[in-house]
């Protein structure tokens, strides 16, 4: 009796002065390259989203789209979202919490995710990956979680698959790309965004957004690379992996920028390869973002390093952390943004501007900013998101301390 009321009394989300920088950095920093990726998607009416004719600097936007933001958005939030799992996990685990009440908040935890997905998906964003996480975190929860170290593993032995994979679409897509070529990003259509009612693309929505959310679930292999550095504590113990941070941020962002170059100079109408390997090239794309969320993760791995040497952590940083701790309301905010500004039905951005790559890039640019001062209010009055407070009452149910 006196071992559970212990545990119940010690159990709950972990307290803001208890998280680690390199994660939340990592978190508020994605929420950028999601607002860039879903905001350039939705203005061009495309999955990804590009211009098939692109003129002078929107060029250098759509190479820097498809080299850094497009493909490795999606990985890194996934990353983040299975290394928060296990950081969740050991936390119960040192309050003394029985597993199997672990292993139950965690269930009701991405069971209130899926439903929010759910709401989210049909009512504001085919894009929604929040349904996906909540199927993917109870499979995690179910399968894989407190299993032995080769179930760790599976994220080492993708990432070696993946390398392999790119390699043999590099052979056959480098030697094909040529300044003459008039091929086009292989892309497809969002048709949600060209609805000229909302009830019209809630009615789109209620039949994309199962099969995006099915397309998404492959994000749960992403996120078993997250926990395979969380269980080696890579972002708590920096300066004890400070040689494999260096590693991961030259090699992951050197492998992305090898793999996106082809599909990031035919974005620009730069270069391109043939015809027949467009459908080539953008597989070497998409894989290859893969790696540079790696690169993303291990470098602010290293920035939480510089951090942590400091007394005061700064205001950028500490605007950053802010936004990182409340990713979920803030995401949820984006979709809510994009339907106020460009849908077809109320302010219709796009309809009044000549530039979707401009468009897009202010769009996404002054939502983040914002986000980032009310996320820096939220932190110094002490109050966490409503989002958040929503998953932590899903979580913990009665026990919301």
């Amino acid at each position: 009796m006196t071992t559970t009321t212990h545990a119940r009394s010690v159990a709950g989300a972990v307290p803001v002065r208890e998280r680690i920088l390199a994660p939340d950095l990592a978190r508020g920093f994605a929420l950028l390259l999601v607002a860039l990726a879903h905001a350039t998607g939705i203005l061009n009416g495309t999955i990804p989203g590009v211009d098939p004719d692109p003129q002078g600097p929107e060029r250098a936007y759509y190479f820097v789209m498809f080299t850094f933001v497009h493909a490795s958005a999606l990985p890194l939030f996934a990353m983040l979202f299975g290394y928060g799992l296990v950081q969740f996990m050991r936390h119960q685990d040192e309050r003394q919490v029985p597993p199997e009440k672990t292993r139950a908040a965690l269930l009701r935890r991405h069971a209130g995710l899926l439903l929010l997905g759910v709401l989210h998906g049909i009512l504001l964003f085919v894009g929604d990956v929040l349904g996906a996480f909540g199927i993917g975190g109870l499979i995690l929860t179910l399968l894989v979680l407190r299993r032995g170290k080769w179930v760790y593993r599976l994220g080492l032995v993708y990432l070696g698959f993946g390398l392999v994979y790119l390699a043999v679409l590099a052979a056959r897509v480098y030697p094909s790309m040529s300044g003459n070529s008039t091929t086009k990003v292989p892309t497809g259509q969002d048709t949600t965004a060209t609805a000229v009612t909302y009830a019209d693309s809630v009615k789109d929505r209620l039949t994309d957004w199962p099969i995006s959310t099915l397309v998404l679930l492959s994000t749960i292999l992403f996120a078993m690379i997250g926990v395979w550095a969380a269980r080696q504590r890579i972002l708590e113990e920096p300066a004890k992996h400070r040689k494999l941070l260096w590693s991961g941020a030259i090699g992951g962002f050197a492998i992305a920028i090898a793999g996106t170059l082809p599909t990031a100079l035919t974005a620009a109408g730069v270069a391109g390869p043939e015809q027949s390997l467009a459908g080539a090239s953008k597989q070497l794309y998409e894989g290859a973002g893969l790696f540079g969320s790696v690169g993303y993760i291990c470098v602010f791995g290293l920035i939480g390093l510089r951090l942590a040497n400091r007394q005061r952590t700064g205001r950028v940083a500490g605007a950053l952390v802010a936004l990182g701790q409340r990713t979920l309301t803030f995401y949820l905010l984006q979709s809510v943004c994009w339907q106020l500004l460009l849908s077809h039905y109320l302010l219709r951005l796009g309809e009044r501007t000549n530039s979707p790559a401009y468009t897009a890039l202010a769009c996404a640019l002054g939502i983040w900013l914002v986000s980032l001062v009310l996320a820096s209010v939220l932190q110094r009055f002490g109050y966490r998101g409503p989002a958040e407070r929503l998953i932590r009452w899903f979580t913990h149910g009665s026990n919301r301390r």
